[in-house]
């Protein structure tokens, strides 16, 4: 009776995982469970920060990925332990992607790989780590420090006292950025860097940072930034001192605004914007999304995002809420000082509006569209995008703007 008895009920699970099959297989598209996507964040103490994120929730609520994806946010601070943790966590959750902001090119790639091995995808925007299986979505590679350092020795004809206002310590944006623009300073014995800070890419730090070596070397030939050079400028003015001094910066409306403003140009003010498009996080979540659904085999790993470059004659006021005909800036009041100005791209993100960034809500009538199928490969740099690697000859090569000084 026993043995008759686990025949049956091995015969009515049999025919119950099968039934359950048949249903799973036969089931609508929409009774489907989402793909669950964590945007993990580090960092999150200024706008573009703020930007990219609103930019990820914008595109996972903008159809059809609307139905497709459940978007959970976590930020971890800046503790590398922290985001390990994190990371874990998404992982026992279930994850099947890690969109994020990585704090450490290194610090996070035992726990990468372990979510690697359980079928995780990671993808990183703008920042990078070194494991192999993580995908690196970044402009980092592109040359933002030594094509600003070398704006900023030409302004200088080679000489004079520098400041170098840096990000935050151990990213490997910051590593790329100031390795870069020591590739060109240390070529000039005339330009002296008198003072060196961490400005956590904070308008409000740097802010405070740059007015601290400003009292103990009022005497400074120019500033080299990386995000939070709106806050450089304002600690410049607020020293009521009539002449300014050339900066280079990122991507802030505000520093755009003081670059073309004609009053701070007879005072001395030169510079560039150039550095951190927040839109990488967007570029980063569709290839994610594309290579989750099946859409995109992508065997490139390292993928290198295109750096903007404005020069000061270049600054072009905007008339809609839009980047369209050649403008790259906002009239002052249309968005904050510190609003990161470089949230579209057209042929990558046509979906992006002020909307998405401001808010994190999709725009009113978008719809994702497919990304172009090829991807720009990023060079190898050991300690920002491998490990193992050999980096191209020429590391840090020139490419917006040429030496009108010789070294």
């Amino acid at each position: 009776m026993m043995r008759s008895w686990k025949s049956l009920r091995g015969a009515m699970i049999a025919l119950g995982c099968a039934l359950g099959l048949t249903a799973a297989l036969a089931a609508p598209a929409h009774a489907q469970k989402k793909y669950k996507i964590f945007l993990s964040l580090s960092y999150s103490g200024n706008a573009w920060q703020s930007e990219a994120a609103n930019i990820v929730k914008a595109l996972a609520a903008t159809p059809p990925y609307d139905k497709m994806v459940d978007l959970r946010e976590v930020i971890s601070g800046t503790d590398v332990q922290a985001q390990i943790s994190a990371y874990q966590s998404m992982i026992d959750a279930g994850a099947q992607g890690i969109i994020s902001f990585p704090v450490s090119p290194t610090g996070l790639n035992r726990i990468i790989k372990r979510g690697c091995a359980k079928g995780v995808l990671f993808f990183m925007y703008d920042a990078t780590v070194t494991e192999p299986c993580a995908y690196n979505v970044s402009y980092i590679t592109a040359g933002f420090g030594e094509n600003t350092a070398q704006a900023l020795v030409n302004e200088l004809g080679g000489k004079g006292k520098i400041f170098l206002s840096r990000g935050v310590p151990g990213n490997s944006v910051d590593k790329r950025h100031t390795d870069g623009a020591m590739s060109i300073f240390k070529k000039y014995p005339g330009i002296k860097i008198v003072a060196e800070y961490y400005g956590m890419w904070s308008d409000q730090t740097t802010q405070s940072e740059t007015a601290k070596a400003l009292a103990a070397h009022p005497d400074v030939d120019g500033i080299w930034a990386q995000a939070g050079e709106d806050g450089a400028i304002k600690a410049l003015l607020a020293t009521g001192q009539k002449k300014l001094i050339p900066v280079t910066g990122e991507n802030s409306n505000g520093f755009r605004l003081a670059l073309a403003n004609p009053d701070y140009q007879a005072r001395g003010l030169k510079g560039v914007s150039s550095g951190s498009p927040p839109a990488t996080a967007g570029y980063a979540f569709k290839l994610m999304m594309e290579k989750l659904t099946g859409k995109r085999d992508l065997k490139v790993h390292n993928i290198q995002y295109p750096l903007p470059w404005v020069p000061a004659s270049a600054v072009k006021l905007c008339t809609s809420d839009k980047f369209e005909n050649g403008c790259n800036t906002f009239p002052e009041g249309k968005v904050p000082d510190s609003f990161v100005t470089e949230v579209f791209q057209p042929t990558l993100l046509p979906e992006l509006s002020l909307v998405t960034a401001q808010e994190g809500k999709p725009t009113p009538g978008a719809t994702i569209q497919p990304l172009p199928a090829e991807v720009v490969a990023a060079p190898d740099t050991p300690g920002i995008n491998c490990s193992h690697c050999n980096p191209p000859a020429n590391l840090y090569p020139l490419t917006k703007v040429q030496p009108t000084v010789q070294p």
